[in-house]
């Protein structure tokens, strides 16, 4: 066994302080660059092939998919979209059913935005305009001036604040819009893709408000939260960006039921009642601390005792936007490729990589206080992404320090 305190060589500062060329690109769309090691070239070209092999199979073994996606997708393959639906449970492993499979949920999206985001829209405007005129032939014809709550319907009534009142619903209706409106606008700014006056990127805005409205509808107990917009999003891209002009024009739909399926994994964390519950995000939060007490107890020491940076004040992001705010889409993509191929879901996966981002910057962690930590784990540095995902799936096979 290890000895406690050594360090191995896979976490030499020569591995870590170099860039992934994807993270140094200017671009302003995310840079697919591919590696300037042959042998990791050559690698990608026969993982693309074994990933070909299993997509062209009439029944995917999920197992070898996932094996194979843990590694990796490579950019150039075009099969990343497919590869994702496969690994979320989307797409059925017995590829003779993926287009009947495709057009029945296809369907039932398009059944979803008629029902909450034209029927149900028209219907909740049309009752609010009949009760205000309501309202206001009652107030005029009332010869005091002062409006009778009887002579109104309670449901009607303006200043109801019952569930059940249609104003009220209209509010929140109006609320709920506004927020993801906001977001929306806001996801990814520095990509034409989602940014900009283009019809292009309106048109993918607009996707992303749908997407967002109607799994708000679909559940009002949780409805949206912020930051839902960044998941739904890298998805979206994906499907959008899939070579196949019919999966790309339905990107939305597919990248929805995606998000649904994602989000069932991590939805204890977006609850706010379930924050100190043994589910939520604190108890998660706490998982990372004791996941790198485990592993890197110097550190932990260092972060939690004498500095009392807890990991509330920095992973919370990088756990409920599954580190899309950490990195750059094009490294983001590589991260999910393999959390998307955990078998168990990828939680674990997830707070490995979040223990590994620690350990990865534990030099410059344990030369700072708290100040200076907090604005280095509030702005992650630029770091090799292939090196990053190593050092956490060794982090699998390390028991201890």
């Amino acid at each position: 066994m290890q000895r406690k305190g050594a360090w191995a060589e896979w976490l030499s500062d020569s591995f870590w302080a170099s860039v992934s060329p994807r993270r140094a690109a200017a671009d302003d769309e995310p840079s697919f660059c591919p590696s300037s090691s042959e042998t990791e070239t050559e690698s990608e070209i026969s993982r693309q092939s074994l990933l070909f092999a299993q997509l062209s199979k009439k029944e995917v073994d999920l197992d070898e998919l996932r094996k194979l996606a843990s590694q990796g997708i490579p950019d150039g393959a075009g099969i990343r979209s497919t590869v994702w639906k496969l690994l979320l449970g989307y797409l059925p492993r017995d590829r003779h059913t993926w287009n009947e499979q495709l057009e029945k949920r296809r369907a039932q999206y398009m059944a979803f935005k008629d029902e909450f985001l034209l029927a149900n829209t028209s219907e909740v405007s049309r009752r609010v305009e009949e009760a205000s005129k309501r309202v206001k032939e009652v107030s005029e014809n009332d010869i005091s001036g002062s409006l009778e709550r009887g002579n109104a319907a309670l449901g009607e009534h303006p200043l109801s604040l019952g569930q059940s009142s249609i104003w009220n619903q209209f509010f929140q209706d109006s609320e709920l819009i506004e927020q993801i409106d906001r977001d929306v606008k806001r996801t990814h700014p520095d990509m034409n893709f989602f940014c900009g006056d283009s019809s292009d990127a309106m048109s993918n805005q607009e996707s992303l408000r749908n997407a967002l409205i109607i799994f708000a509808k679909l559940n009002p107990g949780l409805r949206y939260v912020q930051g839902m917009n960044e998941i739904l999003a890298t998805l979206f891209y994906v499907f959008r960006s899939d070579p196949d002009d019919t999966n790309a024009a339905w990107a939305e739909a597919d990248s929805f039921f995606c998000f649904v399926e994602l989000l069932s994994g991590f939805r204890d964390n977006f609850c706010q009642k379930l924050d100190n519950s043994a589910v939520g995000i604190k108890s998660t939060l706490n998982k990372l601390s004791q996941f790198l007490k485990m592993h890197d107890p110097d550190l932990w020491h260092h972060l939690e005792v004498k500095n009392e940076v807890n990991p509330q004040f920095y992973a919370f992001r990088w756990i409920t936007l599954l580190l899309t705010h950490e990195f750059n889409l094009a490294d983001t993509l590589h991260i999910w490729d393999v959390l998307l191929s955990d078998p168990q879901g990828p939680q674990e996966t997830l707070l490995r990589v979040c223990c590994a981002m620690l350990i990865l910057a534990r030099k410059r962690i344990l030369a700072r206080d708290f100040a200076s930590i907090m604005k280095l784990l509030q702005n992650y540095p630029p770091t090799n992404i292939s090196h990053l995902l190593y050092v956490a799936n060794k982090l699998r096979e390390q028991p201890s320090a």
